[in-house]
């Protein structure tokens, strides 16, 4: 039995090349799903509904994202429409959103909530612009500091003698590989999302 529990603690001490890959790319791989999640909580001139997703609204005694309480559609490329599920979430909902940073001003007919988009001048696309540069690199120091853990953990499984020399480094590569490939999509996201902010 002793035995046993001896085996199942190794892995845990050192790991296999590729059980440190996978937690890389898995770790890299949330970096880049926040990422995604952020920027779309950033306005453009147009309406989406990912603008209004991330809200959590005091319902039922706890925060709920605004997603679940409501449906929401764009039925003008200016305007959002939220319909809650249940009509007694309607002033939470309309409180949630005048103490987000979104700066929108909630029109509640008592069914529902209507959001109109403003165009944006010239000076807020480039305070947009801006914040969406800053969560870029912020996803982008995430993604080296995993890099930094995963080559930490490949030194101590050559340490280990569970990788030779070669097999360390060839994972390193692998490692550094990702980091490209993680660091390229954060970039893609982010132009991407300038695009949105300067040309809507």
């Amino acid at each position: 039995m002793k035995n046993d529990r001896r085996q199942t603690d190794e892995p845990k001490s050192a790991p296999s090349a590729e059980e440190i890959l996978l937690d890389v790319e898995d770790r890299m791989e949330k970096a880049v799903s926040v990422l995604r999640e952020a920027l779309a909580g950033i306005r453009t001139g147009r309406a989406s509904a990912g603008l209004v997703d991330s809200i959590k609204v005091e319902a039922y005694g706890s925060l709920c994202p605004l997603k679940q309480l409501a449906s929401v559609s764009t039925p003008e490329p200016n305007q959002i429409v939220i319909r809650p599920f249940d009509p007694n979430t309607l002033k939470a909902i309309e409180k949630a959103i005048q103490s987000s940073e979104l700066g929108l001003n909630p029109q509640n007919d008592g069914r529902i909530i209507r959001l109109i988009i403003p165009p944006l001048s010239m000076e807020v696309r480039k305070k947009l612009v801006a914040r969406v540069k800053e969560l870029c690199e912020e996803a982008k120091v995430a993604i080296r500091n995993i890099r930094r853990d995963g080559n930490k953990m490949a030194d101590q499984a050559e340490k280990a003698k569970v990788l030779t020399e070669d097999e360390a480094k060839a994972l390193r590569e692998d490692i550094q590989e990702l980091t490209k490939k993680y660091e390229d999509q954060a970039n893609e996201l982010a132009r991407a999302r300038e695009k949105d902010i300067l040309e809507s």
